[in-house]
């Protein structure tokens, strides 16, 4: 679902004849509307193509990560549980992106109840996936730094306060998806699209605001404070070949997800302030604005394909258990793996905790 087909304002319905995508937010600031066309043909092209790629690559990924869960759970470890979690959201988003790629190609032929469905399961998972990766990352700082007697507080995060602290909010804010998400006839298509009240700008920067701070600002900066402590922590003392790759996995972690998600946030964020007209509008700023968030969007939502990878492919214990898992012949050694033993210490712990992908 791309930003700006998903945000519209009354005027947009009542007014848009000056193109077929009916997907506009900026123009109707303008005594004069933007030429469009172009980011219009652009999206037609662009947005159902990336979101055909994300689909195919978050569906084998995932999917393979869920499977290989199920087939291991009685050897399931608190990490292995951050796994499953992140797989079923990001899984659940990528299922959404085939209806959105249908709209920016074409139209919205799925009716009002679907709008309103679609629009919910993508913002409940959007938000869910980012929000588990924040607790995945003070998850591997207990096992990292706070090793001894971290299991109790790590039992806890991971069985119960991840519903109360991820699903919870996450689903709380499809509320607005709820109440101004519509399929609306326009001039020439049938769009599916938040449709605020007056005052428009104001709940329209809102619910922006909320996206960057909620989606971006907040995990991203418990991310960066806990594999920073981390880093600070595998960097002192001896030296090895598992912590060396520790320190190179962490960095990965970090840069994988500021480079995914922090264009697409800065881009939504000058928006807000063009909204609110603390940034002067533009007919090329609109325009180029327009096309930045196309791109970086499709760039944070590819990290979903990038978080089997990151968080479950490259872990020994998940690469055997997905052979034996994809193994017919094999499949019912799984259910006999051990358990982890308790009682762990430093950076050992949990079978190559600081490797961050074993456990």
């Amino acid at each position: 679902m791309s930003y700006y087909e998903h945000i519209v304002l009354p005027d947009d319905i009542l007014e848009d004849n000056s193109s077929e995508s009916g997907s506009g937010d900026f123009s109707i600031e303008f005594t004069e509307a933007c030429d469009r066309a172009v980011s219009h043909e652009f999206s037609r092209i662009f947005l159902p193509t990336v979101y055909g790629i994300i689909f195919l690559l978050g569906i084998i990924g995932n999917g393979l990560v869920v499977i290989v869960m199920g087939y291991q759970r009685k050897s399931r470890t608190m990490t292995d549980k951050y796994r499953l979690h992140l797989s079923v959201a990001d899984l659940l988003f990528v299922l959404s992106l085939p209806f959105w790629a249908v709209d920016a190609a074409s139209d919205w032929y799925f009716g009002g109840f679907m709008c309103v469905a679609v629009h919910m399961i993508y913002t409940v998972n959007l938000y869910s996936s980012v929000l588990i990766l924040a607790f995945i990352s003070v998850d591997r700082y207990l096992a990292v730094v706070r090793a001894t007697n971290s299991q109790g507080p790590r039992k806890l995060l991971a069985e119960r306060v991840i519903y109360v602290g991820v699903w919870l909010p996450a689903t709380l804010l499809t509320v607005p998806d709820l109440v101004f998400a519509k399929a609306e006839d326009i001039t020439v298509r049938t769009i599916c699209e938040r449709v605020y009240p007056e005052p428009a700008k104001i709940w329209r920067a809102a619910f922006e605001f909320q996206h960057v701070v909620v989606g971006f600002v907040l995990p991203g900066l418990v991310i960066l404070i806990c594999y920073c402590i981390i880093i600070s922590k595998l960097a002192r003392g001896t030296k090895g070949t598992q912590k060396r790759k520790a320190l190179k996995t962490t960095v990965v972690l970090i840069v994988c997800f500021f480079i995914c998600w922090l264009p697409y946030c800065v881009g939504i964020l000058v928006d807000t302030l063009m909204t609110l007209d603390v940034v002067p509008h533009s007919c090329e700023l609109e325009q180029g604005l327009e096309k930045w968030i196309f791109v970086t969007e499709a760039l944070a939502y590819f990290h979903c394909c990038l978080n089997p990878i990151l968080y479950a492919f490259l872990g020994v214990k998940f690469k055997k258990s997905a052979r034996n898992a994809l193994s017919p012949s094999r499949g019912s050694s799984l259910k006999i793996l051990p358990k982890k033993r308790g009682g762990m210490s430093s950076v050992s712990t949990e079978s190559e905790s600081s490797s961050f992908h074993s456990s």
